[in-house]
């Protein structure tokens, strides 16, 4: 479904040349669950970043369903993220004048959907996500995990092929990182191929494939 051919990315700091990541090759299942393990620095949310089509490699190649991500327009790329990547943030990234089931919501208004049938499968979401007497709170009005559960219903809104999760319990507690990491075993146990970067070997026991990146290399486990 998503493979990476000599993936590189180069930052410059000054004259200097900061490689994120080092010709990395990678391929990425349909249906697969893969856990992305390394340190702060280590390259695995830029690699995220690739294979979400959230930014554009100095070398190397993404393709997607075949497709080679270099090739499209930046219309063509909002597309593919839009129908089939859903994001999941550690920072969660929820808009804070909107509502939970207003931020669920959104992105469907961006793919054309119309109004009562993106509030009714955000309302769907949010129900199906314990999220039922919260729908009308807004971000400051939840708590961590609750947070976290609206971003992922949001990630679910364009029912995407692939969820991409980075560092999904880095701002929840251990029992609500469980339950988070419990949805997304579920998501993946009915179909959806799921990708999730961390640097806690514990959640990364959730997955069945991982790997593990230093000095932006990626390293079989």
């Amino acid at each position: 479904m998503i493979y990476t051919e000599y993936l590189t990315k180069v930052y410059l700091m000054g004259e200097a040349k900061v490689y994120a990541l080092r010709d990395v090759n990678l391929k990425i299942q349909e249906g697969e669950f893969i856990a992305i393990i390394g340190s702060s620095g280590s390259g695995k949310s830029t690699l995220l970043n690739m294979i979400g089509c959230l930014d554009t490699p100095t070398s190397g190649a993404v393709f997607i369903d075949g497709i080679d991500t270099a090739s499209l327009n930046e219309d063509e790329l909002a597309e593919i993220r839009r129908e089939k990547i859903g994001f999941i943030f550690q920072q969660f990234n929820l808009i804070h004048t909107l509502n939970a089931l207003e931020n669920v919501a959104l992105p469907m208004f961006f793919a054309g959907v119309g109004r009562e049938m993106r509030l009714n499968r955000a309302e769907e979401l949010l129900v199906n996500l314990g999220l039922v007497d919260r729908m009308h709170h807004k971000p400051s009005e939840l708590s961590g995990g609750q947070q976290q559960r609206v971003a992922i219903a949001r990630a679910l809104s364009n029912d995407p092929e692939v969820v991409i999760a980075d560092e999904p319990t880095g701002n929840v507690d251990t029992e609500t990182g469980n339950t988070i990491m419990d949805i997304l075993k579920n998501l993946n146990d009915d179909g959806r191929t799921i990708v999730v970067v961390t640097h806690d070997s514990e959640i990364a026991a959730y997955a069945s494939r991982r790997m593990r990146m230093r000095d932006g290399m990626v390293l079989n486990l």
